[in-house]
């Protein structure tokens, strides 16, 4: 039997959070889980990750690992929390070391030196290769929008956290500390060389044109069809169409909540002395300057 994915999409951050069932239909992963957080009354709930684990109960199953494709900076993650109460171990590529260093010093953080400090239980390398239950998970390291992007090849599936989106939505932005296009373009034709009927689960979609959701397609349909890059695209080409895109996107609208929250494996901030959790923004200040 093969293993079954399960997908549970979070309308609000146009997240695909994915639980990932072995062969024997007996040991689950959870690929890039999710959060809900209101900003406007400071509210953090887990409704995704709830509908998750009531999965996971209902089916009698047991949460292996809890996985993060990369420290998304779109949505907080549900790491912390599944493994609260499930106590699966949360695992990310081992580039977030790099991405810690970079932020620790805005969030006063101290940069993690070693797997133990990071946050995370366990900091995956390229090719390596993870079990649960009958069924194998292959790392495959996919840097270009972040450092410690990597993707998830278990059977003939592939869990490509932002690297790539659905044909129509193009590929991950490259502007982010870390971020590089030539970076992207490599690791995209990793994946573009795996077998075409390979089956590619997106992290997120933003329903080009309005169209319905779609989180599914195929090394040959991407090939064949993304928008921004295929078979018919030159290197330097969408390296040049990368970085000119990338200079006027606006930043995510949650990027310093999901910062403060995903580069430490789902943490919350610590409470202050009253007791409260706090998520800071960084100001720029800018007075005078054209907009």
């Amino acid at each position: 039997m093969a293993v079954s994915v399960n997908a549970f999409f979070h309308q609000g951050t146009g997240t695909a959070s994915y639980v990932v069932v072995d062969s024997s239909q007996t040991y689950a992963v959870v690929i890039d889980s999710v959060l809900d957080l209101d900003m406007g009354s400071g509210r953090v709930s887990s409704t995704i990750a709830d509908q998750q684990l009531a999965f996971i109960q209902k089916h009698k199953l047991e949460l292996v690992w809890i996985l993060e494709t990369h420290a998304h900076a779109d949505h907080l993650t549900a790491a912390h929390y599944l493994k609260q109460q499930t106590q699966a171990p949360v695992a990310i590529g081992e580039g977030i070391l790099q991405v810690q260093r970079h932020f620790s010093s805005l969030f006063s953080k101290h940069p993690a030196l070693a797997d133990e400090a990071s946050g995370f239980d366990h900091l995956v390398k390229d090719q390596e290769v993870l079990t649960f239950g009958d069924s194998e998970i292959q790392v495959l390291s996919t840097p270009g929008h972040t450092d410690d992007s990597v993707s998830y090849l278990i059977d003939n599936n592939l869990f490509v956290g932002d690297t790539l989106f659905m044909p129509d939505g193009g590929t991950a932005r490259c502007d982010f500390p870390g971020g590089d296009a030539a970076k992207l373009w490599a690791s995209i034709e990793k994946i573009h060389k795996l077998t075409d009927d390979t089956i590619i689960w997106v992290c997120h979609d933003y329903q080009p044109d309005g169209r319905e959701v779609q989180i599914q397609t195929t090394v040959a349909q991407s090939k064949a069809h993304n928008i921004h890059i295929n078979q018919d695209t030159k290197k330097q080409d969408y390296i040049s169409m990368r970085n000119k895109r990338d200079a006027g996107l606006a930043a995510p609208k949650l990027l310093y909540p999901s910062l403060q929250v995903n580069l430490w494996g789902g943490l919350l901030p610590e409470p202050k002395t009253n007791g409260k959790r706090y998520i800071c923004t960084p100001i720029t200040e800018n007075y005078g300057e054209k907009s």
